[in-house]
């Protein structure tokens, strides 16, 4: 994990949600989402988050993910707060695709 306790790194974050222990949600506004998205993730904007929060799964590790990680950290902290185990992915989807991680384009 990155040094903030709240944060977890891009690489990890594939890992969890590749190997079924995380799902990654995408918590950027929709026009944003056509340029590419982490694959895998469900699309939830930060402005939603509230009042669809309960449509996410409790038994999993919800990575929040934006583009620079500042949104998504701000997702992660309210997820907490609702009970999730929630993690913010470091530096957003630019980290993830310096990493070379999977992209899907709208």
């Amino acid at each position: 994990m990155s040094q903030f306790s709240i944060e977890v790194t891009p690489q990890e974050a594939h890992l969890d949600a590749s190997e079924g222990r995380g799902v990654l949600v995408d918590v950027r506004e929709p026009w944003e989402w056509a340029a590419g998205a982490a694959a895998g993730a469900v699309r939830l904007s930060l402005h939603d988050l509230p009042q669809r929060h309960t449509e996410l799964p409790r038994g999993q590790r919800v990575l929040c993910i934006c583009a620079s990680g500042n949104r998504s950290r701000a997702a992660a902290e309210f997820l907490r707060t609702q009970g999730y185990d929630a993690l913010s992915v470091a530096g957003g989807t630019t980290a993830w695709q310096l990493h070379r991680l999977p992209i899907e384009r709208a």
